[in-house]
């Protein structure tokens, strides 16, 4: 079940609805026990850092969580984070991988960047963080 110290520390689940670079986490209740999340969006959107034009992509996060677990709103407003900025595909898959090791420490985690097709390519980027247990 989900105690009340769960919540604690987490301002954006019924709270602020900004972008923001700060991925919130909660006690892991399971932490004997391999289990993979996954967290799927089909709506992420960066612009091209050389045009400026929009790149849309679905990202998939799939992790093995350790003691923390992510909180789900604070990932939407996280993603929401890079509408405006300019970046390579293979850089947005890697940030994202980062980002969520740092805040995270899984045992297991990996980002799958699928973008759209531009000028007759896609692209899919797929950055991984340690091994499977």
């Amino acid at each position: 079940m989900t105690d009340n110290s769960d919540l604690e520390g987490l301002t954006t689940l019924g709270g602020k609805n900004l972008p923001s670079k700060e991925l919130e986490v909660f006690p892991n209740h399971h932490p004997d026990r391999n289990y993979i999340v996954t967290l799927t969006c089909d709506e992420f959107t960066c612009l091209c850092p050389q045009t400026g034009q929009p790149d849309f992509a679905s990202i998939s996060i799939e992790y093995v969580p350790d003691r923390k677990i992510v909180e789900s709103k604070s990932l939407k407003l996280y993603f929401w984070s890079f509408r405006n900025e300019s970046v390579f595909h293979e850089h947005v898959a890697n940030m994202i991988l980062d980002d969520l090791v740092r805040a995270l420490d899984p045992r297991w985690c990996r980002v799958i960047a699928d973008f759209g097709i531009r000028g007759g390519i896609s692209i899919s980027v797929d950055a991984e963080y340690g091994e499977v247990p």
